[in-house]
């Protein structure tokens, strides 16, 4: 089903795969200087970016240019990540990656979008180019790995401005990777969890009913990579007043606030995806698929062209790839041939992005939701005029409910169409709850306001299948016991310390303990950790021995609890319950007996408090950082959200390391009061800066590790009280 073909580097054979700048021409370096001196990039004292323009665009024009000067590699990284050019950086290990990549995300279609965007929407798009053009030719020394030119189309490559927001409904590129090799997965594997792997967010609002000011708040809490997320101010004269997080190379906020109102995203697993198990045969003029009466309809074919990096040459991969009415096809089980129905990119998708950052009122926001075109999120609202709301996933589309979509369906019926979209009004949301506030944690939106949450019943299960997890239950917990909330109040429930996820577990391994015999090994060297375990109060502090036991031991467990079969709507809850059922003393014990050996190996006792060996480390700007446990570092006190951390912090311990370093987690964390005047805090995993040598690439690393917030600087009167530098782009 493929053919390779390699491609010389003309001009330079048998030389290092290498690629040279691109000039830029006399007459838009001129554009750029010019559109450059309108704008105002301010630098404050912890070096956020507040960018001044008059237009609109040359609020992006300046954003761009100030994410270049903090991060470029990362700029860049992304963009080569979504043009499916990895492999030619990573050589033919990722060569799959970028082939899926390519299926999914068009970029004839991303720049067909541009060609036919609005004015003002095109006007963004150059704005964005031109910005980190303008910055890669006034920084020509500037390290680029594969990108030497940004075109205005690159954003339309994105779902939901969102660069992680890639719906597969399953899929893996493992999968296509044998499809397209002419394999069958017989059998699809089911994924284990670690603590690296534990994702999510936090979003909570809360009303002026629960309010000390009565003013609404909002808690942004983003989990993440590290550094995934800086924080920036946009201004412009058109309206344009928006602040907080924006992934590298987004141009608008993604996650954050204007003037009259904040919005928070949290991945959702509402069904935006679907499989289709093709009837696929081959005649003498190609492959044709049942559908409906139509015996035959021909598989469309398409040449997909994967560049890879091999012994530093450059070489290819040319695939011929399927599709059907559904979508591509992308594996093949049990005999049949797999279509994916989805869109992965839609110019909708970033015309609702930027257009939140704008509205004005809750009747402006409902408004821009009636886009549907957020295809990865869930929405927590708060605004200035005292709303609340919730918006359970945006982009949904509407099924026949007699057929079960967390499967294959049948793509020969046509039944199993999909037919056109829900209303926003269809979908699971919620406005002003009675009870005063709102959340969501990933989990499932029949929760979010505790017993006034919408009810189940209500919708199609496809619509939010999600489960309940340890931090949903957490956050309902901590929001019914204040009465009423400041900001300061609203950080510390987010940051409340009890760990859900451990109770029934450690009630278990208590009464398989109990059970041992005396004298045995298991009972002689576990006697003292269990009576450490038996006394924790189930909060994790740095001094916390018990922590330290806990989460070794949890860790060692997952793999056993996540292979029991889920059904919809479960998770990790439902898999401790299982595995609970079934689990004999060994075990449960045998993987604690381990946890201690193994600290008594690396560090001669097993009483190893949570903070010695659970650390925040930020001393390489690589985007692939390495850690050594001699370098310096910070402890840190909490967990992964795996076990209903809410201050999620994912730590592993790496081949290298004795010390588990942070790697996932909260990123940007913000809250924001509403009222008369906007008051708000933050704080960044480490700092503004991607460059090690900046003063602002750790100067919020202690704080981090604290949960010690910064106020933000929002008005420019502010603003100017706590400048750390005031210049244009290209100065």
């Amino acid at each position: 089903m493929s053919k390779i073909s390699i491609l010389l580097i003309l001009l330079l054979p048998l030389m290092p795969l290498k690629v040279f700048a691109q000039n830029f021409s006399t007459a838009e370096i001129k554009k750029w200087q010019q559109q450059a001196d309108g704008i105002t990039i301010i630098r404050d004292n912890w070096g956020i970016p507040h960018i001044y323009g008059k237009r609109d665009a040359d609020a992006v024009f300046g954003l761009m240019y100030a994410q270049c000067e903090d991060d470029f590699k990362r700029v860049e990284m992304n963009y080569i990540e979504k043009l499916g050019r990895l492999s030619q950086i990573k050589g033919s290990k990722r060569i799959y990656d970028d082939l899926l990549i390519k299926i999914l995300i068009d970029t004839s279609a991303a720049i067909s979008d541009y060609k036919r965007a609005p004015d003002w929407l095109k006007q963004l798009l150059d704005a964005f180019s031109n910005g980190i053009n303008y910055y890669l030719y006034k920084h020509p020394n500037e390290k680029k790995i594969l990108l030497t030119r940004f075109e205005p189309w690159f954003p339309l490559l994105w779902t939901d401005g969102s660069i992680g927001a890639i719906n597969t409904a399953g899929i893996t590129s493992s999968e296509l990777e044998n499809f397209y090799n002419g394999k069958e997965l017989g059998v699809v594997p089911i994924e284990n969890n670690t603590e690296y792997k534990s994702t999510g967010s936090n979003g909570f609002a809360i009303a002026p009913s629960k309010s000390a000011t009565g003013n609404a708040l909002l808690y942004i809490n983003p989990h993440v990579t590290f550094y995934f997320r800086p924080e920036v101010h946009m201004v412009s004269e058109e309206g344009l007043n928006a602040y907080g997080g924006v992934t590298w190379g987004q141009f608008f906020v993604y996650q954050g606030f204007n003037e009259f109102c904040g919005w928070m995203h949290t991945s959702s697993e509402a069904d935006v995806t679907d499989l289709y198990e093709e009837a696929v045969s081959k005649t003498v003029n190609g492959y044709v698929y049942q559908y409906g009466t139509k015996k035959e309809i021909p598989v469309k074919e398409q040449q997909i062209t994967v560049q890879f990096k091999e012994e530093n040459l450059l070489s290819a991969k040319t695939f011929t790839v399927y599709s059907t009415k559904h979508g591509p096809v992308m594996a093949k089980r049990n005999g049949k041939w797999i279509s994916l129905a989805s869109e992965n990119r839609n110019m909708k998708g970033l015309i609702q992005s930027w257009q939140r950052t704008k509205v004005k009122s809750f009747s402006g926001y409902k408004k821009i939701m009636e886009l549907v075109a957020n295809k990865s999120n869930n929405t927590v609202y708060a605004d200035a005029a005292g709303n609340i709301a919730y918006w359970h996933g945006n982009f949904l589309p509407k099924r026949n409910t007699a057929f079960d979509w967390t499967k294959p369906v049948d793509g020969s019926n046509p039944s199993t169409d999909w037919q056109g979209l829900h209303t926003v009004n269809e979908s699971v949301h919620l406005y002003n709850p009675i009870n005063g506030w709102l959340q969501n944690c990933n989990a499932t939106p029949f929760t979010v306001a505790g017993e006034n949450s919408p009810k189940k019943a209500n919708y199609p299960d496809y619509m939010a299948p999600d489960a309940e997890n340890f931090r949903g239950i957490n956050a309902v917990r901590v929001l019914q016991k204040e009465k009423l909330f400041t900001i300061d109040k609203l950080i510390a429930a987010g940051y409340d310390t009890h760990i859900t996820g451990f109770e029934k577990l450690i009630s278990a391994l208590m009464e398989a303990f109990e059970k041992t015999q005396k004298s045995t090994e298991i009972s002689m060297i576990l006697s003292e950790p269990m009576a450490v375990i038996k006394n924790w109060d189930f909060r994790c502090s740095e001094n916390s021995i018990a922590t330290t036991l806990a989460v070794e031991w949890g860790t060692r467990l997952l793999p056993t609890i996540n292979s029991y079969p889920k059904k919809t709507g479960e998770g990790l809850i439902e898999s401790i319950n299982k595995f609970l059922t079934t689990a004999t003393t060994n075990e449960l014990l045998e993987p604690l007996l381990a946890v201690v050996k193994k600290l008594q190996l690396d560090f001669g006792k097993w009483q190893i408090p949570w903070g010695e060996i659970n650390r925040f480390q930020r001393s390489s700007d690589e985007i692939e950082v390495k850690f050594n446990d001699n370098e310096p570092s910070l402890p840190v006190a909490f967990v992964s959200s795996t076990w209903g951390m809410l201050p999620s912090y994912s730590s592993i311990r790496f081949a290298n390391t004795k010390k588990w370093y942070g790697v996932h987690g909260n990123s940007f964390i913000c809250a924001v009061e509403f009222g008369k005047k906007i008051k708000a805090k933050s704080l960044l995993a480490g700092g503004e800066s991607g460059h090690k040598n900046s003063p602002h690439f750790d100067d919020q690393g202690q704080m981090y590790t604290k949960g010690k917030f910064k106020e933000i600087l929002f008005y420019k009167e502010d603003i100017l009280k706590h400048v750390e530098r005031n210049y244009h782009p290209g100065e």
